[in-house]
C-alpha cells in the first residue's frame, strides 16, 4: 500500500509540468511591495495603463492591472504571461542591438545616427519594430549604407504607428528608397517631422518618388531637404504636393540652387501652407529678382514667424518688394538676411516697415556693410524693447553708428545675443554700450572679437562684472585682441568669479601673434574654481611653458572643460592684435 502511494505520489509530481507550476505562482497573491517593484522594461519607458499591456516593451502592470488579471480565466492568463515573457525577451534583443553600436537603448526614441549600419543592421533593426510598438523618435541619420536597403525596414513601419519623427539624414538614399518610403506612410499616420537632409538621391528630379505617395490632410508637419541638389523638376514635384501638407509648419530648403522659375512655381504653392511659420531658403542662390518673386508671396502666407534667406549673395537690391509685404506677416519673429550683400536702398526699404514688424525679437543683418551707414535710421524704428538677438558682427560700423546703438542699449531690455565682432570701431568705445546695461540685463551671448579693444575698454567689461550686469552671460568671446594689455586681462580675471553662469570663453590671438601668459595666469587659475559652469576655454595661440599648461590642464581636467590650446608656443615681442 505504501509503495502504491509512493508510485502514485511520483506520477503526480512527474504530471507537474513547468507551465503548471507558472499557474500556481500566478494564482497567488502577490504582495504589494511585489506589486510596486519595477521591471527592467520600467527603465526604459513611461508606465502604461493596463489596457496596453501587451504592446511594446514590457513593464510591471499597476496593482489594478495585478487584481484584474487575477479575475481572468486561466487560460487567459497564460496567453498574458507568455506575451509578456516574449515581450521581455524582445526587449532584450533590443538592448543588446542598440548596444552592440555604443547606444542607449529607449522605448520612444532611438537615435541610430553616425552607427555605420550595414543592411545587415537595417534588416535585424526590421526584425526588432514589434518590440518597439511606443516609439516616436527614430534617428538613422548619417550611415551611409542605409541607402537602398531602407525597404527592409519600412516594410516593417506598421509595429510603430506612434511614429512622429522620423530623420534619414545623410543615408544615400536612392530613388527606391523614396519610393518605399512613401508608400510606407499610411503606416505612419501620426508623423511630423520627416528630415531628408543631405542625401543627393532625394534631389535630381527623384522626389516625385516620394512624393506622388502623398494623401491629403497628411500630419507632416516639419519638413527638411538640406543640401539634396533639388532640381527644377524637385521643386515642381514639391510644389505639386503642397496642397496635402496644409499642417505643414516648417519648410527647409536651403543649400539648394533654385532657379527663378523654381522659386515661381514654388511660391505660386505656398497658399495651400496656411500654418507654415518657418521658412528657410538660406543658400539658394536667390537672386534680387527672386527675392521680389518671393515677396509678392508673403501675404499668402500670414502665420510665418521665421524667415532665413541668409547667404544669397545676389539677393541685393530685391528687398524692395520684400520689405513692402513683410509688414502683412503680423507674427514674424524672426528675419535672418547676413551675407545678403544689401544696398543701402535695402536696408532703408527695411526701415519703412520695421515699425510694423510688432513681433520681431531676432534680426540678423551681419556681414552687409551697408548697414553700417544706416543702422540709426534702423534703431529708430525697430521695436527695441522685445529685442533678444541683434548681430551686427562685419557691418562696417561707422563711430557714429557706435554712438547711437550705444544711446539705443537703454531701450534693448530683453537683449540676450550681441555680437559686435570685427568692427574696428569697437575698440576705444566699448564703454558706451556697457554702461547702460542694469543689474536685470539678460545678456547670454557677448561677442567682441578682433575689435581693436584696448587694455581700457577690457577694463570697463571687468567693471560690468562688478556691477553685476553680466551674471546671465554664458558665452564671451574677446579673441583676436591683442592690444589688449596685461592688466587688462589681469583686472578682468580676478572679477571672472562674478560670470558664474559662463560657458564658454575665448581669448585666443590671432595666428600670427603669441604672447605670454604668464603674467596673467595665476589670475585665471584663481578665477576657474568659481566658474562652476564653464565648460570651453579657449587660449589659442597664447605661449604656454610646460609647467603652466600642467597647472592649467590639472584643474581644467577637474571640471571636465575642454581646452584649446597650441602645443607649445614661443612667446613673441608684444604686438597689435
Amino acid at each position: 500500500m505504501d509503495s502504491t502511494e509512493s508510485t502514485k505520489g511520483k506520477e503526480s509530481v512527474q504530471k507537474r509540468s513547468p507551465l503548471d507550476l507558472i499557474m500556481n505562482q500566478l494564482r497567488r497573491k502577490a504582495s504589494f511591495t511585489e506589486r510596486k517593484k519595477p521591471a527592467v522594461g520600467r527603465l526604459f519607458r513611461p508606465s502604461e495603463s493596463s489596457d496596453k499591456r501587451n504592446v511594446g516593451i514590457p513593464e510591471v502592470k499597476e496593482s489594478e492591472a495585478d487584481e484584474g488579471k487575477e479575475k481572468n480565466e486561466p487560460g487567459k492568463e497564460i496567453n498574458d504571461t507568455d506575451d509578456e515573457a516574449g515581450s521581455v525577451v524582445g526587449w532584450g534583443r533590443v538592448k543588446q542591438f542598440a548596444q552592440k553600436l555604443g547606444k542607449t537603448p529607449h522605448s520612444q526614441n532611438l537615435s541610430l545616427s553616425h552607427c555605420d549600419l550595414t543592411a545587415t543592421d537595417v534588416v535585424e533593426l526590421a526584425t526588432l519594430l514589434p518590440f518597439l510598438a511606443q516609439l516616436e523618435v527614430m534617428d538613422l541619420s548619417w550611415n551611409d549604407l542605409v541607402g537602398g536597403s531602407l525597404k527592409a525596414l519600412t516594410a516593417h513601419l506598421q509595429h510603430v504607428g506612434k511614429l512622429r519623427v522620423l530623420k534619414l539624414c545623410s543615408c544615400r538614399l536612392t530613388n527606391q528608397d523614396l519610393t518605399s518610403l512613401g508608400e510606407a506612410l499610411d503606416c505612419i499616420p501620426l508623423i511630423e517631422v520627416l528630415d531628408l537632409s543631405w542625401n543627393v538621391g532625394v534631389g535630381e528630379g527623384h522626389f516625385r518618388h516620394f512624393t506622388e505617395h502623398l494623401q491629403p490632410e497628411s500630419t507632416l508637419k516639419e519638413l527638411r531637404l538640406v543640401d539634396c541638389q533639388l532640381s527644377e523638376t524637385d521643386i515642381t514635384a514639391l510644389s505639386e504636393a503642397l496642397p496635402m501638407l496644409s499642417s505643414l509648419e516648417e519648410l527647409d530648403l536651403s543649400n539648394n540652387k533654385l532657379s527663378i522659375k523654381g522659386v515661381e512655381n514654388f511660391t505660386s504653392s505656398l497658399g495651400s501652407t496656411p500654418q507654415l511659420k518657418t521658412l528657410n531658403l538660406s543658400k539658394c542662390g536667390l537672386s534680387k529678382d527672386s527675392i521680389s518673386v518671393l515677396g509678392q508671396a508673403l501675404g499668402s502666407v500670414p502665420a510665418l514667424e521665421h524667415i532665413n534667406l541668409s547667404c544669397n549673395k545676389e539677393a541685393g537690391g530685391g528687398l524692395t518688394m520684400l520689405s513692402t509685404n513683410l509688414a502683412l506677416l503680423t507674427h514674424l519673429r524672426s528675419l535672418d538676411m547676413h551675407l545678403c550683400c544689401l544696398t543701402k536702398e535695402d536696408v532703408l526699404a527695411l526701415v519703412q516697415v520695421a515699425s510694423s514688424l510688432k513681433e520681431l525679437r531676432e534680426l540678423d543683418l551681419s556681414s552687409n556693410k551697408s548697414v553700417g551707414e544706416t543702422l540709426q535710421n534702423l534703431l529708430q524704428t525697430l521695436p527695441l524693447s522685445q529685442i533678444t538677438k541683434l548681430p551686427l558682427n562685419n557691418c562696417a560700423l561707422s563711430t557714429h553708428a557706435c554712438h547711437a546703438l550705444g544711446t539705443a542699449m537703454q531701450m534693448l531690455k530683453q537683449l540676450e545675443s550681441f555680437n559686435l565682432s570685427w568692427n574696428k570701431c569697437v575698440g576705444e568705445n566699448l564703454k558706451q554700450f556697457l554702461e547702460p546695461l542694469s543689474p536685470d540685463c539678460k545678456l547670454q551671448e557677448l561677442r567682441l572679437s578682433s575689435c581693436n579693444l584696448t587694455t581700457e575698454d577690457v577694463l570697463q567689461l571687468e567693471s560690468a562684472c562688478q556691477r553685476g550686469v553680466l551674471s546671465h552671460l554664458k558665452q564671451l568671446d574677446l579673441s583676436y585682441n591683442g592690444s589688449v594689455g596685461d592688466g587688462g586681462w589681469m583686472a578682468l580675471f580676478g572679477k571672472a568669479a562674478a560670470l558664474k553662469g559662463l560657458e564658454e570663453l575665448d581669448v585666443s590671438l590671432r595666428p600670427s601673434a603669441s604672447l605670454s601668459v604668464s603674467p596673467w595666469l595665476p589670475a585665471l587659475l584663481e578665477a576657474l574654481p568659481h566658474l562652476s559652469s564653464l565648460t570651453h576655454l579657449s587660449l589659442q595661440h597664447w605661449a604656454l611653458s610646460s609647467a603652466e599648461r600642467e597647472k592649467l590642464e590639472k584643474i581644467l581636467c577637474k571640471k571636465n572643460v575642454i581646452l584649446e590650446c597650441d602645443k607649445l608656443a614661443t612667446a613673441r615681442p608684444k604686438a597689435a592684435g
